[in-house]
């Protein structure tokens, strides 16, 4: 039988093809779709959608205002459909409003309190002891100087914190506080650039002053105890952790553990050549946050799944875990056995998937093990011994 088109069908049947249509985007709609397209990267990552309230770092809550402000808006909604493949905006929004918030409603929504606005007639020359107390605590914000020299730090610490390799964990957990830790104050992000020399207060309490400088290019010279009391009242003050701090994941669940996710392991069932004369030893090793039935389910409509079904050989359920750092990890670990394969699309465009490795079952069961115990920073595969070895 021989190969027909589509197009040559569709010149059977009389009907040309239409073509698609391309249509500029104006800049507000492409602002809409990238952030649109953060959402979406945070429900993959997460395997839920971003959700509001002081327990949530700021980087979710804005996900989630913004997510509401999406659903609320029929434009926005009508935009996007061809982007949500997971049906984000289905749910109905959580606010009514069809205008634009502004800055007060913003903070609002995210759980800080706007600086109010003094008014004229208020005696501001004679300062209540609650104000004198705030003054205290918040210290006098001032230019700094140098702040071209802090910026690139800022920067790196946010793209890691988007990237999952920083937390953000709320204050009093552990309130300790150390020269160059970053901490999330007012809504703002904190340095801690410098301690001063300890002293007793008049209360023989121990104390120093500490040099801070925050995101928006100012640094304050707080108190130790003042900036440690701030951050325990903000309701959203977080401290920022170091990357790849604690371990990934514990290897029992805790009756208070949330489960986070699954690594699975598939097999191909493809009829490639290369494929089906090492098929035992050819895995995908993945994480995922949701169902892994539902991951596989267009496998073969899907390149990444070399077009073709697949088989579930192993799961591995985890528990409070950063999934994006443990996918790094398992991926850094194998590379030496990736698997060079390149195959065709379904548009018969060339295509290298990815996350396909040559290795044993029981070697990743071992990778699996050595993250849960901790001990997989000192190892790396050895594709020509088949087995993990220590670093040299």
């Amino acid at each position: 039988m021989v190969d027909i088109s589509d197009d040559d069908l569709l010149a059977e049947l009389g009907a040309a093809p239409e073509a698609k249509k391309q249509s500029a985007r104006t800049p507000r709609e492409e602002r809409i779709i990238a952030g649109f397209e953060d959402i979406v990267r945070f429900h993959e990552e997460h395997g839920r959608v971003p959700q509001l309230g002081e327990e949530r770092d700021i980087f979710e809550r804005l996900c989630a205002v913004r997510l509401d402000r999406l659903r609320a808006q029929e434009d926005c909604r009508t935009l996007l459909q061809e982007f949500d493949r997971y049906g984000l905006l289905l749910t109905p929004a959580a606010a009514d409003k069809d205008e634009e918030m502004d800055d007060d409603e913003l903070l609002a929504e995210l759980g800080i309190e706007p600086v109010s606005v003094v008014d004229l007639t208020e005696l501001t020359h004679v300062k209540p002891r609650a104000e004198v107390r705030a003054a205290e605590e918040v210290a006098n914000r001032t230019p700094c100087k140098n702040f071209e020299m802090y910026k690139p730090q800022f920067a790196r610490v946010k793209d890691e914190l988007e990237k999952a390799a920083r937390e953000t964990r709320r204050f009093g957990e552990d309130a300790d506080v150390r020269q160059g830790e970053f901490f999330i104050l007012g809504g703002q992000m904190a340095f801690v650039a410098a301690l001063g020399e300890e002293f007793k207060t008049d209360y023989g309490r121990l104390d120093r002053r500490l040099r801070v400088v925050f995101d928006n290019g100012t640094e304050s010279d707080l108190l130790l105890r003042s900036f440690q009391r701030a951050l325990y009242k903000d309701d959203s003050g977080r401290r920022i952790t170091d990357p790849n701090a604690g371990p990934l994941f514990g290897g029992a669940a805790d009756e208070q553990d949330l489960a986070s996710g699954t690594i699975y392991v598939l097999r191909s069932k493809s009829d490639h050549p290369d494929v089906a004369a090492y098929r035992d030893l050819i895995h995908k090793v993945g994480v995922t946050g949701g169902s892994v039935e539902a991951r596989i389910a267009q496998a073969t409509l899907d390149a990444t799944y070399l077009l073709a079904e697949v088989e579930v050989v192993a799961t591995y359920k985890l528990f409070n875990i950063n999934r994006t750092r443990l996918e790094n990890v398992l991926h850094r670990v194998l590379s030496p056995a990736r698997l060079d394969l390149t195959i065709q699309d379904r548009f018969g465009n060339p295509v290298k998937p990815k996350e396909w490795y040559l290795v044993p079952l029981h070697v990743i069961d071992e990778v699996v093990a050595r993250v849960k115990d901790g001990t997989i920073k000192a190892y790396e595969y050895d594709p020509t011994a088949a087995m993990l070895r220590p670093f040299a």
